[in-house]
Order: structure tokens, then C-alpha cells, then sequence
């Protein structure tokens, strides 16, 4: 073999210095992160700060009767219940819309497709107005609800109808990105071998998708137990009766009782805290299984 055909196959030798300032973070990205890091903690840990700090200025006896007192404790439950009531309605809903627009083709599709999305485009204040006109004593079902003594706006239906209202979309949106990603392969074999479409659902589907139907499901509840201008309006602002937690932070705040109103708030951002891990956890799960 010759020198030139030698000098030919041997690789050319990449400089230290050009290697090391290749595998070194340029300065543009430097000062990227630098700006994202500073715009999450001046939008988002700064004031999660100050809330817990307010909260607790007068000290944890001061917290404990901000959380427990009965107006306290009666939005907790009201929030509670609702929640109990609109998310799992919604889930029901979400594994209904996502088989049928995943799984098959049919007129109106896209049209049924768009509906769901409606929630999301939708002011919650607007809902709330709707809801009123709809229900409310001068509104179309007015005069029939009170004939028959039922009581939606101002009471506890109304604001489970808004809650229901404003979390619609979320399970329904992520099941049908999760389930058309996934494909139909699996549904048809089980349909050939003679399963029926209970079966084909209850055994291929859903075990198939228990991720994100738990994803979807973070998203509602956590949206439910924060939910405030749909509830602000049809909810009559009852204390004791009708306020979830974020109208009874309003109340508070109103009322300048400022550190039990942050306290009452803390509340609701540790339920933020704790979706967003439970959030990042369903996500992994879902990655390592699908390896």
C-alpha cells in the first residue's frame, strides 16, 4: 500500500481546540437559559414564594383557623364535590368521544371534533352568562324549574353544569391524540378473533390507554378545584353555601383578611403542586412502557 493511499484512509484529525469549542455551550445558549430561568422565577417561584410567605406572616396557628373555619371548610367540600361530580362525568365522556373519533369514520367527525374543542375557546365568564340565560328565573327553563321548585343557578347544580362545562374538553382531548397514535391494529384482530366491542374495549382499549386517561383526568381535576369565572357567576356568591375555594379566597380578600385569603390560596396551589408531579409521573410511566 502507498503512502497516498495511506495518508487517504487514515481520518482526519479534528483540532483539541476546535473539539473543545464544539462540545462547549455558545453564548447564545447561555443567555437563553439564563432568560428562560429568570423569566420562571420572576413569573412563576416569586410568587408562589410570596403566597406561602403571606400565608404563614402571622404564624401556623394564624393558618390553621384560616383553613378550618366553617366557610373555609364549607368551600373546601363544595369544591370537592363538584369535582367529584364534573370529572368523572367528563371522563365518561372523553373514552365515549375518544374510541368513536379514533376508532372509526363517520359524518360529522370533524364537525363533533370541533365541538369539543368549544370549551377551550369559550370564556368561562361568557359559560357562566349562558348558564344564567338558560337556567336563571327569567331565562328560557326559568319559569318551568321554578314551577317545579328546582333550583339550578345560584345553588349547587349550576355549578357543577359550569365546572362540567369548563373541563370538558381536557380528558376527551388528550384520549383521542393518545388513541390515534396508537392506531386501530390491535382492535381489529381482537374483532376478527370474535371479540365483541365491549370486550375489544374493556380488554385492548383501555388498558391500551390508562395513561392517558389518568393525564387527562390530572388536567380536569385540577382545572375543576381551580375553576373561578364560570363558578363566579352562576354560583350567587352564597357564603356557606355556594363558594368554592377560589370565590371564598375572593371574599376574603375583599374583606382585606389578607393573610387568610393567601392561606386559603395556598391550598390551591399545593393542589397545583401536586398535579404537576403527578402530571410528570404519569408522563414517565407512559414513556417507559411504550419502550
Amino acid at each position: 500500500m502507498t503512502t497516498t493511499q495511506t495518508q487517504v484512509e487514515r481520518p482526519a484529525r479534528v483540532p483539541a481546540r476546535d473539539s473543545a469549542r464544539a462540545g462547549a455551550p455558545s453564548l447564545g445558549r447561555w443567555l437563553l437559559t439564563a432568560a428562560a430561568l429568570a423569566f420562571l422565577g420572576l413569573f412563576l417561584f416569586v410568587p408562589l414564594a410570596l403566597v406561602f410567605a403571606k400565608a404563614l406572616e402571622k404564624g401556623l396557628s394564624a393558618y390553621a383557623a384560616a383553613i378550618t373555619e366553617p366557610d373555609a371548610l364549607s368551600a373546601i367540600r363544595l369544591t370537592l364535590l363538584v369535582t367529584l361530580i364534573a370529572v368523572p362525568l367528563n371522563t365518561v365522556f372523553g373514552l365515549a368521544a375518544g374510541w368513536c373519533i379514533a376508532k372509526f369514520e363517520f359524518r360529522g367527525k370533524s364537525v363533533l371534533t370541533t365541538l369539543i374543542d368549544l370549551p377551550l375557546a369559550v370564556s368561562p365568564v361568557v359559560a357562566g352568562l349562558v348558564f344564567v340565560l338558560l337556567f336563571g328565573s327569567g331565562g328560557a327553563l326559568g319559569p318551568w324549574l321554578s314551577a317545579h321548585e328546582v333550583n339550578v343557578i345560584f345553588a349547587v347544580p349550576g355549578i357543577v353544569l359550569a365546572t362540567t362545562f369548563v373541563t370538558f374538553s381536557y380528558v376527551a382531548r388528550e384520549l383521542i391524540a393518545f388513541m390515534q397514535a396508537q392506531g386501530r391494529e390491535e382492535e381489529a384482530a381482537a374483532v376478527v378473533l370474535g371479540a365483541g366491542g365491549v370486550q375489544t374495549f374493556l380488554r385492548i382499549t383501555l388498558p391500551r390507554i390508562k395513561w392517558g386517561l389518568l393525564y387527562g383526568v390530572t388536567l380536569a381535576n385540577a382545572r375543576a378545584m381551580g375553576e373561578f369565572g364560570a363558578v363566579s357567576v352562576v354560583s350567587g356568591h352564597i357564603r356557606g353555601r355556594t363558594n368554592t375555594v377560589p370565590l371564598h379566597v375572593e371574599v376574603l380578600y375583599n374583606e382585606y383578611a389578607f393573610s387568610a385569603a393567601f392561606a386559603v390560596a395556598s391550598l390551591l396551589v399545593l393542589v397545583a403542586l401536586v398535579t404537576l408531579v403527578a402530571k410528570k409521573t404519569v408522563a414517565w410511566r407512559a414513556r417507559v412502557e411504550k419502550r
